[in-house]
């Protein structure tokens, strides 16, 4: 198979025109100019396959459901939409739910088809604990902390974690010993406190500005100390929803290089309104905002996240930009192997529009069916 097109952004460079030859699944080389040889129909952007770090699930099912059948229409929804690599989210749960639920998903990261797992709960501050169960938020007990990454058998990527809770600086360390990284999110944390858990070693901001203390003219709290430190990557919602679009942009264009673009996606994605569940949480869907039935808190989003490269790339932020914030940067972020075109590696390519739109997606050398359900916005 040889692609080409009017840009090519490989994760490190865009070449103008490019194209990229595919045998077996795997890229054999790529070059720039005209290509080597009479190829498919030209496309205006090609890029790595889209990455997705904090994905809950979509096309109705959840992740933390932890069956196949859930885990296949998830990753179909997100996959035919532009994202074919996926690090499914679990919301809180109670240990015993989570443990199982780990075991389950470990098998499909150890199969290829998940990038890894990540952990937004239960080490989280009650107060800032949006769609969690606040009847299950705990301190993290490093024992606790220890039997969960155990069962995750090394793919556990990341963790949420509220610094100020007891025991999180040792609970900390549990997690740097496996390799897991720490995301600082749904904290209530102050700026001393925040600066010195990433002193400690945390280098992530789970949903930046989502779920934590505001910023304040005296109280600049979590978001000026995950900011100012380059360390740390900011994982921001670009759904217009969660953050104004405008921020979304700002932070984006401001932090270039840091900054991840995420879904936080649940059930809802790529399927529409209704009611669903967020672990044992009731939520309801309208106009494609996800709230809790119990309060009205956002609960996740309907979010692709070629949706969120596109709306991003409308307001002014360059493609170079948008591109490297949904591939090679949370791929970087995590250490997955993913979100770069290069000899050797999967064939993981998104084409799309001059406006960054998706066109079709290619996984591991395997166009992707178009979707069959519309997607809500």
């Amino acid at each position: 198979m040889l692609l080409a097109a009017e840009h090519l952004y490989t994760g490190e460079a865009v070449l103008s025109p490019g194209w990229i030859e595919i045998e077996d699944g795997r890229v054999v080389r790529l070059g720039e100019g005209e290509p080597p040889a009479p190829a498919e129909p030209t496309s205006p952007w090609l890029a790595p396959g889209l990455v997705d770090v904090h994905c809950h699930g979509g096309g109705g099912a959840s992740f933390d459901v932890a069956t196949d059948e859930a885990l296949s229409t998830g990753l179909s929804t997100h996959r035919t939409r532009g994202t074919t690599s996926t690090v499914a989210s679990l919301v809180t749960a109670s240990i015993p739910d989570l443990v199982r639920q780990v075991e389950h998903l470990a098998g499909w990261v150890e199969r290829g088809e998940l990038a890894g797992i990540h952990l937004e709960g239960p080490w989280l501050a009650p107060e800032r604990k949006g769609a969690h169960d606040p009847a299950l938020l705990t301190a993290p007990d490093p024992a606790v902390v220890e039997q969960v990454l155990r069962a995750g058998r090394g793919t556990i990527r990341m963790v949420t974690l509220a610094p100020e809770l007891p025991h999180s600086q040792e609970a900390t360390a549990v997690f740097l010993r496996y390799g897991v990284v720490v995301a600082v999110g749904h904290t209530a944390a102050d700026y001393v406190t925040t600066k010195h858990a990433i002193e400690l070693g945390a280098t992530g901001a789970t949903h930046l500005f989502n779920a934590m203390p505001g910023l304040q003219h005296r109280a600049p709290g979590p978001v000026l100390a995950l900011m100012r430190d380059p360390r740390v990557w900011l994982e921001i919602i670009a759904d217009g929803i969660h953050l104004d679009a405008e921020l979304a942009a700002w932070t984006l264009q401001t932090f270039a290089g840091r900054v991840v673009l995420i879904t936080d996606a649940m059930a809802a994605a790529g399927f529409g309104d209704g009611d669903y569940l967020l672990g044992k949480l009731e939520v309801t869907v309208r106009d494609g905002v996800a709230r809790l039935v119990r309060d009205g808190a956002i609960a996740g989003s309907t979010l692709i996240l070629a949706d969120a490269v596109r709306r991003c790339h409308a307001l002014g932020v360059p493609a170079v930009d948008v591109l490297a914030a949904a591939t090679v940067l949370p791929a970087t972020y995590l250490g997955l192997d993913a979100g770069r075109l290069e000899a050797g590696g999967f064939a993981d390519v998104v084409a799309l529009d001059a406006q960054l739109g998706v066109q079709r997606t290619l996984r591991h050398g395997e166009w992707m069916p178009t979707p069959s359900t519309p997607d809500h916005r």
